[in-house]
């Protein structure tokens, strides 16, 4: 690809100026460690938030939603099934749905939930970390809890792998970002070290691609730099790639200001909140592999 950091510098840019402008729903069946802190990034960018969890709710709220987001960190049965019952709903109307696979690898319960959801569902975007995608992909990995102790071998294939066997785009987050659609796969250089020092990072990044995707739905398609997208799915690939390079910005903006942990809470929610095109066409560090 001929595209260059400040031509995807820009196409992030201009992403994030269609999340302000429509300022879509983002349902999040989330866990209890990180419901506050997504709810405020998913605010901080501009889109809205709605953290409905119980079975009753879930398939009516998810209508009006332009993205689905689950988490099962903190996963209990009903949950499960509440997500179940709001993916399948979001499958019938075309709501893109992110899966954060969040301790798969951990436990044989959470190994059963991800391939379940896998199974059952129809997935825009599987985000994780290194361990975790390594778990659901059977390429190895070792996670202690919902931490990565050893991730794969070679990122940028099991994420092509993935992509290709689910038709979801694919994301491991971690010193680099790797992205594929089961084609293409972009590296994402942005991120900061302290990001790992506060719990949730990246269930917070989950988030922010469920604010971004949702312009795939709305729009038909994310435009790409000096091209058009060869259709909605190469669209939403840049989309992923555009949250995680402004989520990756807004960390180091915000560990140049923070004194440690706490205040890098607080600074990231700032950062997230002042992201602005300079910035990001300046700042965006993005490759493709």
């Amino acid at each position: 690809m001929a595209t260059t950091n400040n031509d995807f510098g820009r196409l992030a840019a201009d992403v994030l100026e269609r999340v302000r402008a429509n300022s879509p729903l983002v349902h999040q069946i989330t866990n209890f460690v990180v419901m506050n802190d997504t709810a405020n990034l998913t605010l901080a960018i501009g889109a809205l938030p709605v953290m409905a969890h119980a079975r009753e709710e879930v398939a009516d709220m998810v209508g009006a939603a332009g993205a689905l987001v689950l988490n099962p960190g903190t996963l209990e049965p009903d949950w499960v099934e509440a997500m179940l019952i709001a993916g399948r709903r979001a499958n019938e109307l075309g709501v893109p749905i992110v899966f954060d696979p969040v301790g798969v690898g951990a436990t044989p319960y959470r190994n059963e939930t991800g391939a379940r959801i896998l199974r059952e569902l129809r997935l825009a975007v599987i985000r994780g970390n290194s361990g975790e995608i390594g778990a659901l992909a059977g390429a190895g990995g070792e996670v202690r809890g919902v931490e990565s102790v050893s991730g794969v071998a070679d990122p940028a294939r099991v994420v092509r792998e993935l992509a290709a066997k689910t038709g979801a785009i694919v994301a491991i987050t971690g010193k680099r970002d790797f992205i594929s659609d089961g084609k293409r796969v972009l590296g994402i250089d942005n991120g900061h070290e302290m990001m790992k020092s506060v719990t949730g990072t990246g269930c917070m990044s989950t988030a922010m691609i469920g604010a971004f995707v949702a312009t795939c739905r709305n729009q038909g398609g994310v435009a790409t730099t000096g091209r058009e997208a060869r259709g909605p799915e190469d669209g939403c690939l840049l989309a992923v790639a555009s949250a995680l390079a402004c989520y990756g910005l807004a960390g180091e903006i915000a560990a140049a200001k923070a004194r440690g942990p706490g205040s890098f809470r607080m600074e990231l929610m700032d950062a997230l909140f002042s992201l602005n095109r300079d910035s990001i066409e300046k700042g965006a560090r993005v490759v493709e592999l």
